[in-house]
């Protein structure tokens, strides 16, 4: 199942997007980020990372 990120909770920060194995983490108009579902492989590393805790499994 893929992750997903609450936009909300989300500062931005790019940490999701540089540990990304397959790149499916972008910037959004508003600097923060949206995850890919269709390219997400489900590996966990942008939840393990995220300094925020806002991403999940959907």
């Amino acid at each position: 199942m893929p992750r997903k990120i609450n936009k909300s909770d989300c500062v931005g920060c790019g940490t999701c997007e540089r540990v990304c194995i397959v790149g499916c983490i972008t910037e959004d108009k508003d600097r923060k980020r949206i995850i890919s579902e269709s390219a997400c492989v489900d590996c966990g590393a942008c939840q393990l990372t995220c300094p925020k805790k806002c991403i999940s499994q959907k």
